[in-house]
């Protein structure tokens, strides 16, 4: 039982991360690498907050979800230029920033979480409080996972409305072409600016739960390979529509609790899980391009 209830809290914090990219990628065609960055931002936001400010769940959530807003601008801002190629790039480039300074913020013989040492490197920070709502400490599994998929169902919400209203038909016809948005007399940089916002907002939403869950967080939650994995649950579940993320995040978390049971050797199974990976991905795009639960095309 605790199996599947870590299985559904990993579900539910991965889902968040990746409705939160569909934002971007999916309605507004920003491809971007740097959305690990922003979830470990979540992470850290949070763990601080919470072993040095002291601060309660709901609090240090919504500092890690301001904070992490308030940086989106590193992204946002070349996004009112550039786009294509030359994004990704930009992208990349605070994808890496944020990576090396969640690894190099640190100071020998200082507290983790001050300034002077506000991510202790590569040991990270432990000892993360477990979350505290009303006055109830979240302790077991059981109760984590409730909040989880509360948390879950609140950004399927949230996400729900912001994609069904005007703000959202801005964001595909941005997509489908910048110039005829612009030429209508949209203000195609603002809502650029607010897309990523609240996808990197949500995405730290995530991180922060995910760090109150696991009690321990280090650099590799801001790695490259975590931004391709969350890139990879929306492409294969299909960007630019509701339901995709979800899809794909399942998938991307199934397959390597299902490589649990197959009798293979520990050394062969994390490489093995990226064959499949990459496997899945060019069938994908070969097969059926628009995503598993995308809608299909009329030929």
């Amino acid at each position: 039982m605790n199996y599947a209830l870590h299985l559904l809290i990993y579900l539910s914090i991965y889902g968040i991360v990746a409705i939160s990219l569909n934002i971007v990628s999916g309605y507004c065609g920003l491809l971007t690498m740097a959305h690990a960055s922003y979830f470990a931002v979540g992470c850290y936001t949070y763990a601080v907050a919470t072993t040095n400010l002291g601060l309660d769940f709901v609090p240090a959530l919504v500092l890690s979800a301001g904070v992490a807003s308030t940086m989106s601008l590193a992204i946002s801002l070349p996004a009112w230029r550039l786009k294509g190629d030359s994004f990704i790039l930009v992208s990349l480039a605070v994808q890496q920033i944020l990576f090396s300074l969640c690894q190099n913020w640190t100071t020998p013989g200082a507290k983790p979480g001050t300034w002077a040492n506000l991510t202790n490197g590569t040991f990270g920070i432990a000892d993360i409080p477990k979350p505290t709502l009303f006055g109830m400490h979240l302790s077991d599994i059981g109760s984590i996972a409730c909040l989880s998929i509360v948390m879950l169902a609140t950004c399927l919400l949230l996400s729900r409305l912001l994609l069904l209203s005007p703000w959202a038909r801005l964001l595909q016809s941005m997509r489908d072409d910048e110039l005829a948005s612009r030429g209508l007399g949209k203000n195609v940089r603002l809502a650029k600016v607010q897309a990523i916002a609240i996808s990197c907002g949500m995405a730290a939403l995530g991180g922060a739960l995910y760090a109150s869950y696991v009690n321990y967080i280090d650099p590799t939650v801001a790695s490259l390979d975590e931004s391709m994995l969350v890139l990879c649950m929306v492409l294969v579940g299909g960007s630019g529509n509701f339901r995709g993320p979800l899809v794909g995040a399942f998938v991307l978390i199934a397959i390597p609790e299902i490589l649990r049971f197959v009798m293979i050797p520990d050394t062969v199974v994390s490489n093995l899980r990226l064959l499949i990976y990459g496997m899945v991905l060019i069938l994908m795009m070969h097969f059926r391009p628009q995503g598993l639960a995308g809608t299909y095309r009329m030929d």
